[in-house]
């Protein structure tokens, strides 16, 4: 109890919401070309180590430590910091983040990663913090926005992996042979296959609606169609909703196609077997079967045993009003974090996960099983991530606020570092 009544002294004796307004003035001041703003910039700072010297003169064991957190962090962050401790008896060494809607949001950050959330990304690879960036985008679409918000420094120090398309590949910049890995390579012929058929056939055999509605992600192997209309848009929803049931029909007769005769009637069935399948699978995409009037005439049970096993290896996502997407999976994300573990020599992770969707759910019951990480994630994540994550240590963040995870974070390995 001796460290929590230390932090209880430190937030009640001394101002650290002045302190933290000081510290994110001095952290987040812009490059500005004015001797009256820079001066100020200095008497800002001058101030800030006033105060911290306080905090440093009243803990003589743990000053330096306790006037970072009343920099850095709440008080309430502080202190779920030291029960994240209390529990888990260690700090977090590694980062593993999605992007969209948890590091930045269109409804809260304008879809940018704020400058604050930069800036502690920022501190924790100085720290030696190894960073996972877990996303379905493309790869050179997360390069390029991580070059431009954390610069060119941070994303090639061999520090930083990003794991892409939700696990199909993993870049690793400098590690040699291990820089780039194409984990969909070693996926068996006949499902690559199976994906060779449905991405070269899904725009041009696709309805004009989806033509006009719809575009082709330019994944490397996932088959993913987004909408030509604003994310969460009423358009958006409607043609997503169709882009899935679409998708479920190409996929059920490229199965057919390359199981052969061991399906009698595939050609006809097959989309029929595909919806019903993935539609008992999935809650949501029975939902969107019902709300487009294509329930399937046909029972999962009724799915040929060959057809099946195909079925079972293949992964069909729904993300309303944004993607419809067809994976692996053999080929998640956490089979890509696991990679790019291996690639940063992270032997003995205890990651902290922030996401907002299944496939950010699979790596967070991942940690949680190998009680190798805490998991975060934004309040409008979907409710099987927040089920999750509240059911667990309860570090759910509003929308765009991704900072306020990392400022508990960094007081937690803070904590840990003292022992």
């Amino acid at each position: 109890m001796e460290r929590y009544d230390q932090l209880y002294r430190l937030y009640d004796e001394f101002d650290a919401g002045t302190l933290r307004a000081l510290q994110n003035f001095v952290d987040l001041f812009p490059p500005v070309d004015s001797r009256i703003a820079l001066e100020h910039w200095q008497e800002v700072g001058d101030e800030l180590d006033e105060r911290k010297a306080e905090v440093r003169d009243a803990f003589p064991a743990t000053g330096e430590t306790f006037c970072e957190l009343a920099a850095r962090a709440s008080r309430d962050q502080a202190f779920t910091a030291l029960d994240l401790y209390a529990k888990y008896d260690r700090g977090v060494n590694v980062l593993v983040l999605d992007v969209d809607e948890t590091l930045r949001s269109a409804g809260g950050t304008d879809n940018e990663i704020p400058r604050e959330t930069l800036h502690l990304l920022t501190e924790f690879h100085e720290d030696g913090m190894p960073i996972v960036v877990c996303t379905g985008q493309t790869l050179e679409n997360v390069k390029g926005f991580l070059i431009q918000g954390l610069g060119n420094e941070i994303v090639h120090s061999g520090d930083l992996s990003v794991v892409y398309e939700a696990g199909t590949g993993v870049f690793t910049p400098g590690h040699g042979a291990d820089t780039k890995r194409l984990l969909y390579d070693d996926l068996d012929s006949d499902v690559r296959a199976i994906f060779d058929a449905v991405r070269s056939q899904v725009l041009s055999k696709a309805p004009e609606d989806l033509r006009r509605g719809c575009h082709l992600q330019g994944n490397e192997f996932n088959v993913t169609l987004k909408p030509n209309f604003e994310t969460g848009s009423q358009r958006a929803r409607e043609v997503i909703d169709h882009a899935l049931v679409y998708e479920l029909d190409l996929l059920g007769a490229a199965v057919a196609e390359e199981v052969g005769d061991d399906a009698e009637d595939g050609s006809e069935r097959a989309g029929d077997w595909a919806r019903a399948y993935y539609a008992n699978q999935d809650p949501e995409i029975r939902g969107v079967l019902e709300s487009e009037g294509e329930v399937p005439d046909a029972d999962p049970a009724d799915v040929p045993e060959s057809v099946r096993t195909a079925f079972e290896r293949i992964d069909v996502a729904y993300y309303e009003a944004d993607a419809a997407e067809i994976g692996s999976l053999e080929l998640n994300k956490v089979v890509g974090v696991e990679a790019a573990f291996d690639v940063l020599d992270v032997d003995d992770p205890f990651a902290a996960v922030l996401g907002d969707s299944k496939s950010d759910l699979r790596v967070m019951k991942w940690v949680a099983e190998n009680d190798a990480g805490i998991a975060a994630a934004p309040e409008h994540a979907s409710r099987d991530v927040l089920d999750h994550v509240v059911g667990t240590d309860e570090l759910v963040f509003d929308r765009g606020k991704a900072g306020d995870v990392f400022r508990t974070i960094f007081a937690l390995n803070r904590l840990a570092n003292l022992g």
